[in-house]
């Protein structure tokens, strides 16, 4: 073909070497090896690319490097070299690249802004160079606020509001935060909220709007400083008549606008409109869908923030705000460009001599990088030549190389927007061959089984591997073997003439070494006879066996599952060597049982299945106690035996298992049976071993699994004869009460053992180690004997003998008491104490000497007390503490000390009787120790990015507090611990203001308190900062708000987090057991409206969030408003205004009747000349204070007025009183009324009433009497 001919001969030469199967050297993870082979260097770690420094503290610029022989540094800074010993400020770290650069140092520091500068270090030894990234280094700076005059702003109700920030210019930028006078959060939602560039901005200003005291803050984390604006002061104009208006977007500005953003970076978007109502935000991707798991709403809805974004996240972004009146929108074209990234790095190449390869380097980004290629940290193209090399673009090729190729290779790719900077070496190794693998290696392996035999090997060039088998034998080949690359040679079925030694040989071009295996063949373990299936019956016995043949050098081991698990822990369970039995078998033994044998090499096992069936039924059992025995016969009776014979009872179905024989004492204890011995079920004769001088009878007791028998009738009696004591009192000692005498005691005999009448005690004793016979009394009935006049604490022998009409008893033994302890007569001398440490000190004595003991030496007491704190602290209560150390001890340890504190201490000898004198008072004083933990901590304040912390000193400082140490870490929702800060601070402070901790952030906080000896326990707290925003990560619903009328409510809510998620609302009547109804929400709504609900009625309403972020919710409870009439509704139907209407006519006909019956009533005269011509007390005008009328006899009548005539107070008339009608009254003269209505004229005559009618009044009634009197 044409074309092949225009293939240079150099590109062909280069397609050639990689149509070749190249393998680069493998050096194995050997330590011992690694240690050995040279190796250029690598650089291990260093300093970021971007590196802020803290100007308050030293410079520290990393860099860490590993070769052999080990690497040595040096350093450019600005692209010229950085000689670092002529700057007294800075110093390399030992064996270390990484430079300190001394800041904070009084006498040698300076300032961080003289060494910003790009740094780049350079490892080197005599393989090669390898370079760290070009460091940039920049000092953080928070500059203050430009002065500026701030003019009030005043703006109308309803209208938006900007309110400038405009921070300064810091490294890095600060953070932003609007706070008032109080450093109290200003509050933001929907109609409020703050802007990435810091700005406040308000849809539309409310009166409640106005302050004075809008101040933005920024925080230098670098620093740890915030800057403060001057406070901004704004003022809402009331305007009642505020117009509503559809939405303007303030943020950005226009219909359209741009962005470019890095891949791998937070894209972040916003959009700040203005409008009343307030506008509510939403987003969409024109021509896509918002990635769902990397999208959030922040701040309301207006900031979109993609995370990890990449090249496919690219496109037009629509922010739409709407309101009831309308919406406006705003595009923004995203581009996304790359920094470069990396496609295939460059790894470290192992060659060796004559061999080839390639360093490959290939990386991404928009738009594409450049490669460019370093040989030890010089441009490839000024480097030394290397005839082995050759690079094409992305590709360094090696061809035939040798151990001067050897170098470390940097690839850097690069655009506009950053660059990659990769360190690989190639290192050319000439090393004879080497095998890994332990000498001699002895290999088993089961017959017809595998048997792999390694052979770690390196070596450069690479080794040729081949295997021998014996001391003379030929390359192994064929078939039946296969040659791993590893070195390792297997056999795939091993028979027995397989074992033997084997030879591996690794050679090349540089030597040859071998190594010799040992390969042994075993025997398989078989199970030549299995256990089998079996059937047995309950309560029944049963047996697997499994019994194995193995190799002869192995050591097999044989277990047994059931179901494939453990044997119950059972002893009905018994394993053999070749079976298993399983006594009284229940039904939960059913099942697979396995019998497994085990060697080192190899493992056999086989199954059986038990089964267990219920035995033949029969009639039931009944099972009870045995009947009493009976038929008792004494036999064969000697002075202290006699033979006891009877016949058992019936054992009703349970085995007799023992009899109990019992006695009672007819002369001594009659009527009390006393247990004596027992025997086996199966017996029914017994020797009794007796006493002599007991009047004995017996009874027997049959005992099986039920219970014990009825007691058998009594035996006959049997007196025995009576003898001299066969034992004497026991637990004879001797010791004083008081310091003159000896109290000697013993155990007296029981009744059985008297032996006879007139038992008596014999008394002996006499001083130990003297010449003085035994002194001896005789006494009854007693357990002690007082010897009187003794000397002190002396030792006496003593001895007590038994004795009865009939003789003593054999020869006591002899045991040695002391007579009466007294006081110690001497303290301990030579009194020294050694503090230890802070809290304990050792105390030495020397001992007293027994003499001066006067008794038992129990042991020395140490008494100590606290005289002072050396802290200055004032001993509420000295208490005096004593420590005991028992024996002839002759120091002890003192522990549990106060440091920092004075102490005094003396020493006592105690014996049986008390303590001795104490030593003079000896004063040491404990060094300083660590504190106790402070008495409280206290976390106050809760800011946006700051805590405050107050504390106590420590209520035990053991010494003088030099400061304290705060110690604290974030925890996030899944409880893990972030990274712990420390702080020191100074001894005289109580409190402390922590800046620059995270927005809505949970922390906690170790205190501790420490002197010059360390720090103390520590007291721990957890405190949260202030929620700044909306945690982003989950979905989450809040606010839920109701404004209910008659029918239905209007819920609105607060969401944020991912887009796409359901929104529903559920509600129902609060309190009802019912299900909630569920109405499903257009998910970028945030209100929803419930219709159909009835009147004056509470309701529960939740809103809910479903979707891969799971489910939040939160609760409401509102109430609808009462029933109203329609304005529809005809007036004159309603039963109010009927009633009202009633109740008007009849007032309006009571008053008519009323004005009827005074026109009718009264005399011709007028009611003043009539009220005058009367004189009786009783009649009364009309009271002012209970509004009741005086009453009036009538002129023809001139009768007494009745006293119970008069109107009540309390409005009421008695029936006597009121039973008047129309008909007693006559047509009077015309009457009138004046302009206040009371009645003017005179009365007419009157109809002569029935002598029974009593008086009627003559004045006018008033209307409640009027009303009352028609009751």
């Amino acid at each position: 073909m044409e074309w092949s001919s225009s293939i240079s001969e150099s590109r062909l030469s280069l397609v050639l070497i990689f149509c070749q199967i190249i393998t680069a050297l493998d050096v194995p993870l050997d330590p011992k090896l690694l240690e050995e082979l040279p190796q250029p260097p690598t650089i291990t770690q260093q300093s970021p690319k971007d590196y802020i420094v803290d100007p308050r503290e030293n410079i520290v610029i990393q860099c860490e490097a590993k070769g052999k022989p080990p690497p040595s540094f040096s350093w450019t800074r600005n692209g010229t070299h950085f000689d670092i010993d002529k700057d007294v400020r800075v110093r390399m770290k030992p064996h270390s690249g990484t430079l300190i650069i001394n800041i904070i140092n009084d006498e040698n520091g300076g300032k961080a802004e003289t060494y910003e500068g790009v740094y780049q270090c350079t490892a080197r030894n005599e393989l090669g160079a390898a370079i760290s990234n070009n460091i940039v280094i920049r000092s953080s700076r928070s500059p203050l606020w430009t002065k500026e005059k701030l003019v009030p702003k005043t703006v109308v109700e309803g209208q938006y509001a900007i309110l400038p920030c405009r921070p300064p210019i810091g490294l890095p930028p600060p953070i932003i935060f609007w706070m008032d006078n109080s450093f109290q959060k200003l509050p933001q939602n929907n109609r409020v909220s703050q802007s990435l560039n810091g700005d406040l901005y308000f849809s539309n200003v409310k009166p409640e709007d106005s302050r004075d005291d809008y101040i933005c803050y920024a925080r230098f984390n670098h620093t740890q400083t915030i800057q403060q604006k001057q406070p901004i002061s704004l003022k809402v104009e009331p305007d009642r008549l505020s117009p509503e208006r559809r939405p303007t977007l303030l943020l950005p500005t226009g219909s359209t606008s741009s962005k470019t953003e890095l891949r791998g970076n937070t894209l972040l978007l916003e959009c700040i409109a203005e409008g009343l109502p307030t506008p509510l935000i939403r987003w969409i991707k024109e021509g896509g869908e918002l990635p769902a798991n990397r999208t959030f709403l922040d701040n309301f809805h207006k900031t979109l923030k993609i995370i990890d974004i990449s090249e496919a996240d690219s496109g037009k972004y629509k922010c739409i705000a709407s309101n009831l009146l309308g919406s406006a929108h705003h595009v923004i074209t995203v581009t996304v460009k790359a920094a470069p990234y990396w496609i295939r790095e460059p790894t470290n190449l192992v060659l060796s001599p004559g061999e080839s390869g390639s360093l490959i380097c290939r990386a991404n980004g928009k738009p594409k990088p450049s490669i460019s290629w370093l040989s030890n940290g010089v441009p490839i193209a000024i480097a030394p030549e290397d005839p082995s090399r050759n690079v094409d673009g992305d590709t360094v090729i090696f061809t035939d190389v040798q151990e001067r190729s050897s170098a470390v290779y940097q690839c850097n790719a690069s655009n506009e927007y950053g660059y990659l900077l990769a360190n690989a070496f190639v290192n050319v190794l000439a090393e004879p061959p080497r095998i890994l693998t332990p000498h001699n290696e002895l290999y088993q392996v089961i017959a017809n089984k595998p048997a792999l035999l390694d052979c770690a090997f390196f070596g450069s060039p690479v080794p040729e591997i081949e295997w021998f088998k014996g001391v003379k034998g030929s390359i192994l080949q064929g078939n039946q073997y296969v040659f791993h690359k590893n070195g390792t040679l297997e056999i795939p079925v091993a028979q027995k003439d397989s074992a033997g030694t084997y030879t591996c040989v690794a050679r090349n071009k540089l030597g040859k070494v071998q190594n010799e295996v040992q390969l042994e063949i075993k025997e398989p373990t078989m199970i030549i006879k299995q256990p089998e299936y079996k059937v047995v019956q309950r309560t029944g016995q049963v047996s697997f066996e499994c019994t194995i043949k193995h190799d002869a050098t192995l050591v097999p081991t044989v277990t047994w599952l059931k179901d494939g698990a453990e044997l119950p822990n059972d002893e009905r369970f018994i394993v053999g060597k070749h079976n298993l039995t399983i006594m009284n078998v229940t039904d939960k033994d059913g099942g697979a049982y396995t019998c497994i044998a085990n060697t080192t090499l190899d493992s056999v096992s086989a199954s059986a299945v038990l089964t267990v069936v219920a035995p033949p039924t029969a009639p039931p059992v009944v099972y009870d106690r045995p009947d009493p025995p009976f038929d008792l016969e004494l036999t064969d009776h000697q002075e202290r035996t006699v033979q006891l014979t009877w016949i058992p009872g019936n054992d009703n179905n349970s085995p007799i298992t023992k009899f109990v024989i019992e006695y009672e004492d007819a002369m001594r204890e009659p009527g009390i049976w006393n247990y004596l011995t027992e025997i086996s079920g199966i017996l029914t004769t017994v020797q009794l071993k007796l006493s002599p001088y007991v009047n004995y009878s017996f009874r027997v007791i049959a005992v099986n699994d039920i219970g014990n028998s009825q007691p058998s009738e009594a035996s006959e009696q049997y007196f025995t004869k009576a003898a001299k004591p066969d034992d004497n009192p026991t637990g004879v000692q001797g010791i004083g009460s008081e310091p003159d005498n000896l109290v000697i005691m013993w155990e007296p005999l029981k009744h059985f053992q008297f032996n006879g009448p007139g038992l008596q005690y014999k008394v002996s004793w006499r001083q130990k180690d003297g010449d003085d016979d035994w002194t001896s009394v005789t006494v009854a009935n007693v357990s002690k004997y007082i010897v009187s006049g003794t000397p002190t604490f002396a030792p006496y022998e003593i001895k007590v003998q038994a004795l009865n009409d009939l003789g003593p008893a054999p020869e006591p033994t002899t045991t040695i008491g002391h007579s009466g302890e007294d006081l110690p007569m001497v303290a301990p001398g030579n009194l020294k104490v050694q503090v230890v440490n802070s809290t304990l000190a050792k105390v030495q004595w020397d001992p007293v000497l027994l003499k001066y003991v006067r008794g038992h030496l129990q042991g020395y007491k140490i008494y100590y007390m606290k005289v002072e704190s050396l802290s200055g602290r004032i001993n509420q209560h000295v208490e005096k503490k004593a420590l005991s150390f028992p024996g002839n001890k002759t120091h002890g340890m003192l522990p549990g000390l106060e440091p920092y504190s004075t102490y005094k201490l003396n020493v006592r000898v105690v014996n049986g009787k008390g303590e001795g004198p104490a030593t003079p008072d000896e004063t040491f004083k404990t060094p300083e120790g660590v504190p106790s933990a402070p008495s409280f901590l206290k976390i106050t304040n809760p800011n946006l990015d700051s805590l405050t912390l107050e504390w106590g000193p420590p209520s035990h400082p053991n010494g003088v507090v030099v400061g304290y140490i705060l110690k604290f870490q974030p925890i996030n929702n899944t409880h893990e611990l972030g990274r712990l800060e420390e702080i020191s601070i100074p001894a005289n402070e109580t409190s402390l203001i922590l800046s620059n901790l995270n927005y809505s952030t949970r922390y906690k906080f170790y205190f501790y308190a420490q002197t010059s000896v360390g720090a103390g326990s520590q007291i721990t707290e957890e405190a949260v900062t202030i929620m700044d925003e909306v945690p982003p990560v989950y979905p989450g619903i809040k606010n839920v708000t109701a404004a209910a009328a008659e029918t239905y409510a209007n819920i609105s809510w607060e969401y944020e987090g991912p887009v796409h998620e359901n929104i529903y609302v559920e509600y129902g009547v609060a309190g009802s057991k019912e299900d909630l109804k569920k109405e499903n929400v257009n998910g970028s709504r945030n209100f929803f409206m419930l219709k159909g609900l009835t009147p004056g009625t509470s309701y529960k309403v939740r809103v809910g969030a479903e979707g891969l972020s799971g489910f939040r919710s939160s609760d409401a409870v509102f109430e609808t408003g009462p029933a109203k009439a329609s304005r529809q509704v005809d007036i004159a139907t309603q039963g109010w205004f009927i009633g009202l209407m009633c109740a008007v006519a009849l007032l309006i006909l009571i008053l008519l009747i009323v004005c009827f019956i005074r026109r009718n009533k009264g005399g011709k005269y007028p009611v003043k000349e009539k009220e005058d011509a009367h004189g009786d007390p009783e009649i009364q005008p009309m009271k002012e204070d209970d509004g009741t009328l005086g009453e009036y006899s009538d002129a023809d009548d001139h009768k007494p007025l009745k006293k119970g005539s008069r109107t009540p107070s309390d409005r009421t008339v008695k029936k006597e009183d009121s039973d008047d009608s129309l008909v007693d009254y006559g047509e009077g003269v015309n009457g009138q009324f004046n302009e206040d209505g009371s009645f003017i004229g005179q009365y007419s005559g009157k109809k002569e009433k029935e002598p029974a009618e009593g008086n009627e009044s003559s004045e006018a009634p008033s209307p409640v009497n009027a009303m009352n009197s028609f009751v």
